[in-house]
């Protein structure tokens, strides 16, 4: 019961729940964690400070292709959060190949956590594969995927073209 415990409170503090709390009973006692109180925790001011450089919103992420900038909007969930992260601390460069002239797929250099579901994508979609692949999907396709995010504003053909038939070099920030 005590790692079930300390796996919860990790969970929580991961998902940035300030005042969450796990009430795990084991056989002597009923314990309420705390996680607040555990862990020192950061109010979302804190936690999304912004620079000049950065987006008030970081729900936002630029995708450079050649002399294009892409503006994309993340998902809420644990991988976007991830690749956030990473992005604060610097920006990332992919080089990416067409996959089954309906998607691009190019190597994160880090692996982030997975929130696979059965989805139906489209072109924009903005997709984490295997936890380290980044894929930008311009066409459909059926699999159990993690979401990112979707490129806004962007139709299927100026999507393909943007993107090109060969191998791109795409560069992810937070920066406009």
């Amino acid at each position: 019961m005590r790692k079930l415990s300390l796996a919860l409170t990790f969970v929580f503090m991961l998902m940035g729940c300030v005042g969450c709390s796990a009430n795990v009973s084991d056989d002597k006692e009923s314990k309420n964690i705390d996680s607040a109180n555990i862990f020192q925790s950061k109010t979302a001011p804190e936690i999304y400070e912004s620079s000049d450089n950065l987006n008030a919103d970081e729900h936002t992420l630029y995708i450079k292709v050649g002399d294009s900038v892409l503006e994309a909007e993340l998902s809420d969930n644990s991988s976007s959060e991830a690749l956030v992260e990473l992005l604060k601390k610097s920006d990332i460069t992919i080089n990416m190949s067409d996959y089954a002239d309906f998607e691009k797929v190019g190597e994160l250099g880090a692996s982030l956590p997975t929130n696979d579901e059965q989805i139906t994508t489209k072109a924009g979609d903005l997709i984490l594969y295997q936890g380290n692949k980044f894929v930008i999907y311009y066409d459909t396709n059926s699999w159990s995927l993690t979401k990112l995010g979707e490129i806004k504003n962007v139709s299927q053909s100026e999507l393909k073209s943007i993107l090109g038939g060969s191998d791109i070099t795409v560069t992810l920030t937070l920066k406009k």
